[in-house]
């Protein structure tokens, strides 16, 4: 703690001079409402680059290397690592990202520095777990295989049939989540309302039941939800991936949790069962599910992130797959999500530089 020390002592030093704060992109009005409120006080500096794309990491180290940048509000786009800390120097305070995840900040290395870590995973939690309950209807349903049909002009030559796109039904089927914090359990809660029969989670802990201090929805208040099916712990990966028909990703991406669905995985599913992602994209190997699907081991599969995005084409092994519905990352793709996330990034950048504000959320690294 050394270093968040010294530049706390810093920070007194110069009060009387704004804090300059660097954003990478420019925000959504909830947030740059904020940071403009702050610099009209005189609070602080802003450096915000006026092209609405991801920044060149060139620019962004040029920016840091002029000096005394206090804060960072930047995005999931934006790589903070050793290099970009460096260029900033001793007067970074904070980082703020714009972001739940942060697996493209590099931890230890904030740490080391005494560098404080803004993230904004609550104002996305509804607005994805609705994502991971379209996902499942929509694998389920194989409804992106048939828009593709229509999309493609093969409606008027597949005239209806008695199994025509037919898929699996949710009713009394078992939805799995793997990792069940406030996301996996919302996008449950969204589901119980179509008649699924039980559900399995787990935690970091396979196996341990999650305690009443995390039961965020009320759904674990007695050994079955409100709605009267049980939600139970699974009892090792094994036994998740054996009983689930759905299977919903709301895990962090964590080394332990890479690739953790991988070919040995599959393998122990129902060749009935469907993949649903919502979390982060190499927490499924995308070639392992991308055969299992090819080679009717697996009946499909829902996906918002994937290895590797954006830079996802058509030929893609996923993309190809017709029973994979793929979505372009849109789980906190709503105006009033996106909003609010901007306005808890400048809080937060705000907050780690001691300008009155609170944390909305801080990383406890």
């Amino acid at each position: 703690m050394l270093f968040r020390s010294f530049r706390t002592i810093s920070s007194s030093l110069h009060r009387s001079m704004p804090s300059k704060i660097l954003v990478t992109r420019p925000l959504p009005p909830a947030g740059d409402i904020v940071l403009q409120r702050a610099s009209q006080a005189g609070q602080v500096e802003l450096i915000t680059r006026a092209e609405d794309s991801t920044a060149p990491r060139e620019w962004v180290l040029e920016q840091l290397r002029k000096g005394d940048v206090d804060g960072v509000v930047c995005m999931l786009g934006d790589k903070i690592d050793e290099e970009v800390l460096e260029a900033a120097g001793p007067s970074l305070k904070v980082i703020s990202t714009m972001s739940a995840g942060f697996d493209h900040v590099d931890t230890a290395a904030l740490k080391a520095r005494g560098i404080a870590l803004g993230t904004t995973p609550d104002a996305l939690t509804d607005a994805t777990a609705d994502v991971g309950a379209m996902l499942v209807l929509m694998a389920s349903r194989r409804a992106g295989e048939g828009i593709r049909a229509v999309a493609d002009g093969k409606w008027p030559s597949m005239p209806w049939a008695p199994l025509l796109l037919c898929g699996h039904a949710l009713q009394n089927s078992t939805v799995g989540i793997l990792g069940f914090g406030k996301i996996g359990q919302l996008t449950l809660k969204r589901l119980l309302g179509f008649g699924i029969g039980r559900a399995l989670y787990t935690t970091s802990k396979p196996g341990q039941a999650l305690s009443p201090s995390k039961d965020y929805f009320n759904l674990l208040s007695s050994s079955s939800s409100p709605g009267g099916i049980p939600i139970e712990p699974a009892q090792s990966l094994s036994h998740l991936a054996a009983e689930s028909d759905f299977l919903i990703i709301t895990c962090a991406l964590t080394p332990s949790t890479t690739n953790l669905i991988n070919a040995d995985f599959l393998a122990q599913m129902k060749p009935t069962a469907y993949i649903i992602n919502t979390a982060r994209g190499p927490v499924v190997d995308s070639l392992a599910l991308a055969s299992a699907v090819k080679e009717g081991k697996l009946a499909g599969a829902g996906l918002d992130v994937v290895t590797g995005e954006p830079n996802i084409t058509a030929d893609h092994p996923l993309v190809k797959e017709h029973r994979i519905t793929l979505l372009p990352h849109i789980g906190s793709a709503t105006l009033e999500t996106r909003g609010e996330m901007a306005r808890e990034a400048a809080v937060n950048v705000l907050a780690g530089l001691g300008l009155g504000e609170q944390w909305v959320n801080e990383v406890k690294l």
